[in-house]
């Protein structure tokens, strides 16, 4: 009874806590934890004990999937070269700079002691600054970079504790140390892909919306579990087959079924979230109570983790620093590789206009498009390098954005007791967090605006939308072929049908693009039709999406009106 009257206050103060962040702009993890704190100050508060396994095994899988499925492989494809430097570069790097500091300035801390409290503290938590910057309107690639790197970047500490801890025990190999990360690495991404194609089919074939949201609450447990007992990363195989569920559910689940997996997810991961935000701040009074109990100080503590949070920054600033210049040496070569795409497409044109029996066969036809296919690809990436670059300004609002979480403070509790001086690692930890949740979390969106970091503008936004809206219209009216001779899963469709229907597709590509034709009532071939059509714009939107011409956010917008149109047809 006790336990489900803590659930039910936890959950009341999850709302009110979300009530204050959209009134005062502060996030809701930052309001929670500072609730957490104060909560776990006041006398006669019980005891709260953080169980490591309750987070890395129960709360990090389903979090890091409902984030990996929202996330569209493209933009990840785009920015994976910052991504992977800032994820798994920046985490090593700062796992032994921080266990060197700490190991030259507390002696009975080892060297491998260190590196797994720099394992520890070196991933970000991108929960509050995507929080912010949503609020704030930063760049969509911006956002990219920030929740890519929070996705991977778990993994890479988590294998370098697990290294760093093994070499505390039974010594260290370079070698070895490198082998096992790249064998994690590569058998957690085979099998994410495969729990994720194969969940995907499952659900298809499921016509049974509670059976499909049954299927999707263990997919994430699916990926994680077998690769932890084949000693893989647990978190790089369920990222992976959440990207996968997001990448092939658009074009396999329904709208309905799409909207009702994300209206699930986004629940929990609401409330499982921010619930362990608050539980991190219940952490502080049983870990000052233990610091007591040891031979290390607060003083002590507090000059440790500043001297980890300020090398922390500079290593981050460094290496973010380095992506910026980079980005600004790859601008000029955009116009050059440009030209390129532009004369390679003159070229397959010219060899598609004189033709031959290798061109003209579909197997030749096939090549063509898909060579079509590529360069249109490369023009898309190319405008999207130049309308996204990565600035000076934006490097540095992802150098302050680098805040700890909750998977630092449980990943430190994995530390076991055979580990000299094990409180002041653990105590260390939660103070980085903790500090850095708040100083960064409360000055980032300051740093937003008086940088002036925004992103795209709204009216050009919208006139993107409209762009692409009428693109797929025109692709999906074209496809259906002249109007007299239509048919559908053998049902020849009138043509009086069949013009009032594209009529009604012509009010789609005309109409404001934030809402969809009025709803009317639908004779059986009608409907039939506009399922046709429907499937027709979404295959145009897919090959749109693969393309990637437009931005996120105008396909998102896109693939929401033909949801829409989808859904109506369903009522």
């Amino acid at each position: 009874m006790e336990l489900l009257t803590l659930a039910v206050a936890a959950l009341m103060a999850i709302v009110v806590a979300a009530v204050l962040s959209r009134r005062t702009g502060i996030a809701t993890p930052l309001v929670l934890l500072v609730l957490g704190i104060a909560f776990s100050l006041v006398p006669g508060t019980p005891d709260f004990e953080l169980e490591p396994d309750w987070i890395l095994l129960g709360a990090l899988p389903p979090l890091l999937y409902a984030t990996a499925v929202q996330v569209p492989v493209l933009d990840l494809r785009r920015s994976i070269g910052m991504i992977t430097w800032l994820s798994v570069t920046l985490v090593v790097v700062s796992a032994l700079a921080v266990g060197a500091v700490v190991h030259l300035v507390v002696p009975d801390v080892s060297f491998a002691a260190g590196v797994a409290l720099g394992a520890v503290v070196s991933p970000t938590d991108a929960v509050a600054a995507t929080a912010i910057g949503k609020r704030l309107g930063l760049p969509h690639r911006l956002m990219t970079v920030l929740e890519g790197e929070s996705l991977f970047n778990d993994a890479s500490a988590l294998v370098v504790l697990r290294t760093a801890l093994l070499a505390i025990t039974a010594g260290f190999s370079l070698g070895d140390a490198v082998f096992d990360f790249v064998r994690a690495v590569a058998l957690a991404v085979l099998i994410g892909y495969v729990v994720g194609r194969s969940t995907v089919w499952l659900r298809s074939k499921l016509d049974d919306p509670v059976l499909m949201t049954a299927v999707s609450f263990i997919v994430p447990f699916l990926a994680f579990l077998p690769a932890e007992e084949a000693e893989a990363s647990g978190v790089v195989a369920v990222v992976v087959a959440g990207l996968v569920t997001g990448h092939h559910g658009v074009r396999t689940f329904s709208a309905r079924e799409r909207l009702t997996e994300r209206t699930n997810w986004l629940t929990i991961q609401f409330l499982v979230e921010n619930g362990v935000f608050l539980l991190m701040g219940l952490q502080l009074e049983s870990l000052l109570r233990d610091l007591d109990e040891s031979s290390s100080s607060l003083p002590e503590v507090l000059g440790i983790a500043a001297l980890v949070l300020v090398l922390l920054l500079v290593l981050r600033i460094g290496f973010v620093g380095v992506q910026v210049l980079l980005e600004r040496r790859r601008r000029p070569r955009l116009d050059a590789l440009r030209q390129r795409l532009t004369h390679i497409s003159d070229h397959v044109d010219t060899m598609a206009q004189e033709g031959g029996p290798r061109i003209d066969s579909p197997r030749g036809q096939h090549r063509m498009s898909q060579f079509r296919r590529r360069i249109e690809r490369g023009r898309a990436d190319v405008a999207y390098q130049e309308s996204e670059p990565i600035t000076a300004r934006g490097g540095a609002v992802l150098s302050w954005a680098g805040m700890r979480g909750v998977v630092t403070l449980a990943a430190a509790l994995t530390i076991g007791q055979e580990v000299d001086e094990r409180t002041l690692l653990i105590t260390v930890a939660f103070v980085v967090a903790v500090v850095s949740l708040l100083l960064y979390g409360g000055t980032l969106p300051w740093l937003i605006r008086t940088l002036g970091v925004s992103g795209v503008d709204p009216d050009r936004q919208r006139a993107e939308v409209a762009e692409l809206v009428n693109d797929i219209t025109a692709t999906a009216a074209a496809a259906m072929g002249p109007t007299d001779r239509i048919v559908i899963d053998g049902t020849p469709i009138d043509p009086d049908v069949a013009t009032e229907t594209l009529a009604w597709l012509e009010r789609v590509r005309d109409a404001r693009t934030d809402r969809g034709p009025e709803a009317v009532t639908l004779a059986s071939q009608r409907v039939l039709l506009h399922r046709q059509i429907i499937s027709l714009m979404r295959d145009a939107l897919h090959e749109e999406r693969a393309i990637g011409a437009y931005s996120t956010a105008a396909l998102t917008r896109a693939s929401a009106l033909i949801d829409a149109q989808e859904l109506q047809l369903d009522r």
